[in-house]
């Protein structure tokens, strides 16, 4: 073999060097974006580790920072999300979402005062006004002598109804649904209980349908033995949700909000709505029976301000997350046609249908699931909806909500909501 001429050498050095520096960069390149799609796709674990290696090659990439207080916010780790957001902002000081994301973290903190001028920031004045309101009022506060409450539905079907007291007045009737954010007035009921008012907001609801939002507050919400007090409501007219009450008037939906302060039970074969205590002892004590019942463990993110996500299938296709929404009457799922498609559902022989949500009419298909599945707990023959899935949330949150899971799945069911180890706890009547 000859020897290589000190020139050809010099070349062939150059290009594996040059071959080294193009790796190094395809791999810099590439290790942004692999974490990018693990988060569109909902895997925000993995996707957290990955994000944590981008910033330990580069401590002032952006978007890793984002992205890893955004996960640490959906995992409700709050003052690790307070901690990466606040870095983001200081990267880039006129990017809307590090702030829009940290006011989600003071909001869940119910550090109202703190939330208010960054909601103000994106737009959201009524939300900013309302939040304000509690200057020298925690928001939220919990009396009462009991450590537990057990509340009554009215009747489980076809959504759960029970009785509140708004202001320490009569008996009115809410509905529970954790597809809600916070507390629901309707818009009569809270003209007749002199809600006092800031401002309204845009909402989308069923089918993508939209409806003006008013935004005020009670003074005292009582739920069997518990008064919370100081509490921000959402006002919507909620007459038309009579048909899903058996006819009765609705006075207001209790949302996922007002059951992120305590740990709540929703107990469908026994229909009740138990509150215990967000304390640690409390929780102790829920784990404990949920080990001996051999309970199903669901871990679940929260998006926003309420949109809770866990995974799940759809007749045994891919994993996907599923919105856990509990308030659509008659079903237990829908889903946009991306879903429905890839579930191999057939809509042609579905039966066409009218329904009411939150924007108004809604026009809908009923399918059958052969099998849909919330982590490791299963059912059959579950009642589906094509229609009511707003099309624009499949994204709204940055990763891909592939359906809604609701009531008819539930209804074996009681249903734990731990928003301290963000989990569920699900235990099946036999």
């Amino acid at each position: 073999m000859k020897a290589l001429r000190p020139a050809f050498l010099a070349a062939l050095l150059f290009v594996e060097s040059a071959i080294l520096i193009m790796a190094k960069t395809q791999g810099r390149q590439s290790k942004p974006k692999a974490a990018d799609d693990l988060f569109k796709a909902g895997r925000f674990v993995e996707a957290e580790r990955l994000y944590a290696k981008v910033l330990a090659e580069n401590p002032q990439d952006y978007q890793a920072t984002l992205r890893l207080g955004e996960i640490a916010l959906f995992a409700n780790r709050l003052e690790e999300a307070s901690k990466w957001l606040s870095k983001a902002i200081e990267l880039d000081p006129q990017a809307p979402a590090p702030g829009a994301l940290l006011a989600q973290v003071f909001y869940r903190r119910d550090d109202f005062l703190r939330a208010a001028p960054l909601f103000r920031a994106i737009g959201l004045e009524a939300v900013a006004r309302k939040l304000e309101s509690f200057k020298g009022g925690a928001p939220y506060q919990i009396e009462g002598d009991a450590g537990v409450s057990r509340i009554k539905f009215i009747h489980t079907d076809p959504l759960p109804l029970l009785s509140v007291r708004i202001n320490g007045g009569e008996e009115v009737n809410f509905m529970i649904d954790t597809g809600g954010s916070e507390v629901i007035l309707d818009t009569d009921f809270a003209k007749e209980a002199g809600i006092v008012r800031f401002g309204s907001t845009t909402g989308t609801f069923g089918g993508g349908m939209q409806a003006p939002t008013e935004h005020g507050r009670v003074d005292s919400l009582t739920l069997g033995k518990f008064v919370v007090k100081n509490v921000p409501v959402h006002l919507l007219n909620t007459k038309p949700f009579a048909a899903a009450a058996r006819g009765k008037r609705v006075d207001g939906i209790l949302g996922s909000l007002l059951l992120y302060h305590f740990i709540a039970t929703l107990d469908y074969p026994n229909g009740e709505l138990v509150l215990r205590r967000k304390t640690k002892e409390a929780l102790k004590r829920v784990e404990q029976r949920t080990k001996a019942e051999k309970q199903a463990v669901i871990p679940f993110w929260m998006a926003g301000d309420h949109y809770v996500v866990a995974w799940g299938r759809i007749n045994r296709g891919e994993p996907c997350l599923l919105f856990v929404d509990t308030g659509m009457a008659g079903g237990g799922f829908t889903a946009p046609e991306s879903t429905i498609k890839a579930a191999g559902i057939d809509l042609s022989q579905g039966t066409e249908f009218g329904g009411v949500g939150g924007g108004g009419e809604v026009k809908a298909v009923l399918f059958e699931v052969n099998e849909l599945a919330l982590g490791n707990a299963k059912a059959r023959g579950i009642v589906g909806f094509f229609g009511p899935f707003p099309p624009s949330l499949e994204y709204s949150e940055g990763f891909r909500i592939a359906g809604i899971i609701s009531h008819q799945f539930f209804k074996p069911y009681a249903v734990t909501i731990d928003f301290i180890g963000m989990r569920f706890f699900l235990k099946k009547t036999k």
